[in-house]
């Protein structure tokens, strides 16, 4: 991919208020979604497809708050609408994806956020967090209070541009608290401020026939069990929704396929 294709996301040490700024304009990577979606016939109800893109946003940032190796997904399970919102992402792989679930969603007695993050040769680390609302924004900020173990705030600016403030040790309090989206707008206007280092994403998963095959080797031995009655079976990629279409030849074959990572 050619450095144009990404969309960079900008880190900024706040000097004098002790805080780290991540931020991005997100229409390339929203443009590359809607590609996606149409791509693949997917079609997600309005209000449902702002909060994914919402959501997007946040790990994009969070993950650019983060070191550099590793990958974490987030699912958010919502009583109302009743669904679920997945969204994984990697510096190093510089990839952002995500999907909706609503379908055969429990429906749980409150709003809870997991995360699981990875890096490479260590057990994923995992935490659960309770969400007060729908509002992946607000899920972001309860995520710094709960896992973080320091404030965060994101807001949402015009055209796209969506912005993380972060605390860190010995932060200006008040200052921080009393943020608001004209404030975040001009601080590299009004601060003063040192910028850190630049990532880029894509919105991209990565998914292939061969490696949706190889999650279905437990029923190498016994197709019957997988596909009843039916010569071939259509499958979505866990991650990003993308539709598959399986035959039985395609499982006996499973040992052969190569890994086209």
């Amino acid at each position: 991919m050619q450095p144009e294709d990404f969309t960079k996301i900008e880190s900024i040490f706040i000097r004098h208020r002790n805080c780290l700024m991540v931020r991005g304009q997100f229409s390339d990577i929203y443009m590359d979604y809607y590609l996606h979606l149409s791509d693949h016939s997917i079609r997600y109800p309005g209000e449902l497809d702002q909060m994914l893109k919402d959501a997007l946003a946040m790990l994009t940032l969070h993950l650019t708050a983060r070191p550099w190796a590793e990958t974490i997904a987030w699912t958010a399970n919502i009583r109302a609408p009743r669904v679920n919102f997945f969204a994984t992402g990697s510096s190093v792989h510089e990839y952002i994806t995500g999907r909706l679930f609503t379908e055969d969603v429990r429906e749980p007695d409150r709003n809870f956020l997991y995360s699981q993050t990875t890096t490479q040769e260590k057990e994923p680390r995992t935490s659960t967090i309770e969400v007060e609302t729908s509002d992946p924004l607000e899920w972001l900020r309860h995520f710094y209070d709960q896992s973080e173990q320091r404030p965060g705030r994101a807001f949402k600016l015009p055209n796209d541009t969506y912005v993380l403030i972060a605390a860190q040790p010995d932060f200006d309090q008040e200052w921080f608290e009393g943020l608001n989206i004209e404030q975040v707008a001009k601080i590299t206007d009004d601060e003063e401020t040192k910028a850190l280092e630049t990532r880029r994403f894509k919105f991209a998963c990565g998914c292939s026939l061969e490696k949706i095959i190889r999650t279905l080797s437990a029923w190498k031995d016994k197709p019957d069990e997988l596909f009843g009655d039916e010569p071939k079976l259509v499958l979505q990629c866990p991650r990003c929704a993308k539709k598959y279409l399986i035959n039985r030849d395609d499982l006996g074959n499973e040992t052969e396929q190569k890994d086209q990572d």
